[in-house]
């Protein structure tokens, strides 16, 4: 048996086989199978199609014995209908492509000389079963001057008899014979959708028409793709057996040139920049969203990001620029003119810089080298008391970067050593409740639970005596602020049991033994 992808097996026949003898087989196959013939096997109709036969159940009298043809005919009634359908559909697609085929205008090319099948693979799960067929009479002279494979096969002169089997798609191998008619072999393909002229390129490559794998790889260089019909259209290219300069240049358009691969890590500084310096909010929100998104799908599912290797050392010079940004803007508030332009203008200002400054540190963590940032933050004790001078409405942006790190040490997301912890809190955690208020007033802004569970957790971390200092504060701004300060109550449960409830005792593993040792 022969496919569409290893034509060279295809048989040919100098002489037809006989009507009677072919009647025969098909009158075995019919017996066994119980099914009524396929019009396209009939010999008197190989080069016309015929609308599918119809099939009906006949209703048999008790008295008497049913018939073989009405045997077959309620056998052929019980085949599945989705093969059924199948099988129709198939053959609207033959017709439509033979419907305008050229080598049915005997004026314009003389009778055919080459009698041509093309027969599909037999339904799965039936190994008797008839495959679908289509018999055609076309023209040596076309077929051998377009493809090797054919002219391989038709050296000799005098007619001929050519049978393609097992092929994925008969009506597509019947379209690759009707283009090798077309002069206008673009024009032809116009329309068509990626599959289509995919399933095309395939017989074409199949049978060495390179006219028609030109017109193809053309098509399929100029018309859009959707990313399914991407990711089909690399894989196939990579499968058939094209010359590399050829497929290169449809691949083109999604394969990096490696000189343009090695700037990435320069493409994302500069668009990182951008968006840092954006003037219009809502742009600078959607292009920060955008970037995060795609270095997320860098990730290949193991903390690995394989694709484009940023440096920490970029985003940590990113990191510093938002800082100089962000000190500079605090700076600048000692001039403060009271009037509500001058407010806006410089709330607005600090919010930029303190978002910008959180979506840089949202990259770190996701890539896992956010370390660093916690000691740079902890250490920031010049802007922490500008912070403590400006007031609380202008500045509470800033203390989302410390409840962001203080929620991703809480997850584990952040590994830092207990004196980096403990220094964060000891800069930051005053700035944190004093701006707690207008944070909560922000609304969908911040999620509060997931603020109070980080920092819970964070302080829950350090060592038993600074846990204490840091929850008997806590204690006494909670009794006088309430809702404007996090409530961590839990965390103070887990101290307070930690201290004095549970009282665990390490007896120590190391033992010493005395002797003397003689002179």
């Amino acid at each position: 048996m022969a496919s569409d992808s290893n034509s060279n097996n295809a048989t040919t026949h100098h002489k037809p086989m006989s009507s009677r003898s072919h009647q025969q087989q098909l009158v075995s196959t019919m017996i066994k199978q119980g099914f009524i013939s396929d019009p396209f096997l009939s010999p008197s109709r190989l080069s016309t199609l015929s609308p599918p036969p119809t099939y009906r159940a006949l209703a048999t009298p008790h008295h008497q014995s049913p018939t073989l043809f009405e045997v077959m005919s309620v056998e052929q009634a019980r085949e599945p209908k989705p093969a059924l359908e199948a099988r129709k559909k198939l053959q609207e697609r033959v017709s439509a492509a033979l419907s305008q085929a050229p080598f049915k205008i005997c004026d314009q090319w003389g009778a055919g000389d080459v009698r041509l099948t093309v027969a599909g693979r037999a339904e799965a799960g039936e190994v008797d079963a008839a495959a679908f067929r289509v018999t055609v009479d076309v023209h040596r002279r076309v077929l051998a001057a377009k493809s090797r494979f054919f002219a391989d096969k038709l050296r000799r002169s005098g007619t001929h008899s050519v049978e393609i089997l097992e092929c994925d798609d008969v009506a597509v191998y019947v379209e690759a014979v009707v283009l090798m008619y077309s002069a206008e072999l673009k024009s032809k393909l116009l329309g068509m959708d990626v599959s289509k002229i995919l399933a095309l390129l395939k017989i074409c490559s199949a049978i060495m028409f390179e006219d028609g794998i030109r017109a193809c790889l053309e098509y399929l260089e100029a018309v859009p793709w959707s990313e399914g019909e991407e990711e089909s259209v690399v894989s196939h290219l990579n499968q058939l057996q094209i010359d590399c300069s050829r497929a290169d240049t449809v691949l083109r358009r999604v394969i990096a040139d490696p000189s343009t691969s090695s700037r990435a890590e320069n493409v994302f500084l500069k668009l990182s920049l951008g968006v840092l310096q954006a003037k219009d909010d809502k742009a600078r929100r959607e292009m920060k969203g955008l970037i995060s998104r795609l270095l997320k799908e860098d990730d290949n599912g193991n903390g690995l990001h394989d694709a484009l290797d940023i440096s920490r050392d970029i985003l940590y010079q990113l990191c510093h620029r938002c800082l100089g940004s962000l000190v500079l803007c605090l700076s600048g508030t000692t001039c403060l003119d009271e009037s509500r332009q001058d407010r806006g203008a410089i709330m607005a200002e600090i919010s930029r810089e303190a978002d910008n400054m959180q979506w840089i540190l949202g990259i770190l963590i996701d890539r896992k080298v956010g370390d660093e940032f916690v000691d740079l933050w902890a250490d920031q004790k010049e802007l922490a008391v500008l912070h403590s001078k400006i007031p609380t409405m202008y500045r509470h942006e800033i203390s989302k970067i410390t409840a962001q790190l203080c929620i991703s040490i809480g997850k584990g997301q952040i590994l830092v050593p207990k004196e980096t912890r403990f220094a964060l809190l000891s800069t930051w955690l005053e700035a944190l409740y004093d701006d707690f208020g207008w944070m909560r007033m922000g609304g969908k802004s911040i999620d509060r639970k997931l603020i109070e569970e980080g920092l819970s957790q964070t302080i829950l971390t350090l060592p038993l005596p600074q846990q204490q200092s840091v929850l008997l504060k806590w204690f006494d701004r909670f009794l006088n602020k309430g809702d404007d300060c996090p409530n961590i109550q839990r965390a103070f449960e887990i101290w307070w049991r930690r201290a004095f409830v549970k009282q665990y005792a390490i007896e120590s593993q190391l033992q010493l033994a005395v002797c003397d040792i003689p002179d």
